[in-house]
């Protein structure tokens, strides 16, 4: 053990609210800690005195720490020490921050899933201040976006951002990792208040069923009364032929996703902006998602600077039926949230619509006209789902609250 060295964290001159963690466990000696940091002179004594509870707390009274600090709060700190520690030593426990009240609400299976932020799960920068941008879902990424020897560290700093983090209503969304890797992702998460788990590359239902299975097992160990729901994400030839099957697979599935990238790539084609070859693939998904009652989302849009390609984009994907978009840059959030928002038009056409059925059901007819168009019950459904989504997003004019 005196040989061994653990190191996480990042640091670097791009690095902000992080820190880099070097640990050396001793067999004597004591604690010394080693500490480079910017802030040095105002919160030295908290962050040593932070280090040395946590070792502590870990059973560890002797050990050499480096910690090359650049920003990082008492959260990510505690996370980048704890998995040092579990890198070395099979000590048990958990060194949890408080967990804040603003992270006890609960999601629900029908709300708005316009936009999805993805951000690294290994970046805390990147966390901490993502609430602000005001997307309807933040995901912490366990899988694509944290190179391979990053990964087991990457949990205990997911698992303390869902603690501390103010998301500001946004949806607390994790996706985890492939197979077992992601079975084993879900003990880090599913105590600390996650609301929705996305499954990656889901190619069967059965892919379903083992994460389900296992939040439920979590769920009971750890008397967790909140709702966890799932994201299946298609990614594959298999496993858009297999779309309808997965969308039905969990009564806690609310919506299921499709990943382009790796979708093109298991075509051998590559991806398009006019998008024909993935087209049959989104069609087939978003049928199966409204054939199972689920929400259908579609893919991230990948270059981050065309705005005006990422609202044609939106616009095209809510033509289609999905109901939302995954993010890659919080500047995509407001282009994808008009885009699939009721335009001013649609939201007038649907008051005649609404207005013009209730004025022939008044006077005992049973056709229904508007202009040269007769009006039949599902266009008037819709209709009246379009005002209902203007209210909630606070596009229909006062005057016509009431409908």
């Amino acid at each position: 053990m005196e040989n061994m060295i653990a190191v996480t964290g990042n640091s670097g001159p791009k690095v902000r609210s992080d820190c880099e963690i070097t640990l050396r466990i001793k067999d004597k000696g004591g604690i010394s800690i080693d500490l480079n940091s910017k802030v040095k002179t105002l919160y030295g004594s908290s962050i040593t005195s932070q280090c040395t509870e946590v070792l502590k707390f870990f059973g560890i009274r002797s050990a050499e720490l480096s910690v090359n600090d650049s920003g990082a709060l008492p959260f990510v700190i505690s996370a980048r020490l704890e998995a040092a520690v579990k890198k070395l030593t099979d000590a048990p426990g958990e060194f949890l921050p408080e967990l804040s009240k603003s992270n006890l609400v609960a999601s629900v299976r029908d709300r708005f899933r316009f936009t999805r932020l993805y951000l690294p799960g290994n970046t805390p920068g990147l966390m901490i201040n993502a609430g602000l941008h005001s997307a309807d879902g933040i995901i912490l990424d366990l899988e694509d976006s944290v190179v391979p020897e990053k990964k087991d560290e990457a949990r205990y700093l997911v698992r303390n951002a869902l603690r501390q983090i103010n998301f500001y209503k946004a949806e607390r969304m994790v996706r985890i990792n492939q197979g077992q890797r992601g079975l084993e992702d879900l003990a880090f998460v599913i105590p600390h208040h996650v609301n929705l788990i996305l499954i990656p590359k889901c190619d069967s239902p059965d892919d379903v069923r083992k994460v389900d299975s296992r939040i439920k097992e979590l769920k009971k160990k750890h008397g967790v009364k909140n709702h966890v729901f799932l994201m299946p994400v298609l990614e594959s030839a298999l496993g858009v032929e297999n779309a309808f099957d997965i969308a039905r697979s969990s009564g806690n599935i609310a919506g299921m996703a499709i990943g382009l990238e790796d979708f093109t790539a298991d075509l051998g084609v590559q991806r398009t902006a006019e998008g024909t070859e993935s087209f049959f693939a989104r069609s087939r998904l978003v049928l199966a998602c409204k054939a199972a009652g689920i929400q259908p989302i579609d893919s991230v849009f990948s270059d981050v600077n065309d705005t005006e390609g990422l609202r044609k984009a939106a616009l095209a994907s809510r033509a289609m039926g999905f109901e939302g978009m995954g993010c890659i840059h919080p500047r995509q959030i407001q282009v994808i949230r008009e885009g699939f928002s009721p335009s001013q038009k649609e939201i007038d056409k649907a008051l005649e619509i609404v207005e013009a059925y209730r004025l022939a059901r008044e006077r005992g007819l049973g056709v229904v006209a508007l202009g040269s168009k007769m009006i039949d019950p599902p266009v008037v459904n819709r209709a009246i789902k379009s005002i209902e989504l203007a209210k909630v997003l606070g596009l229909l004019p006062e005057r016509n609250k009431q409908h």
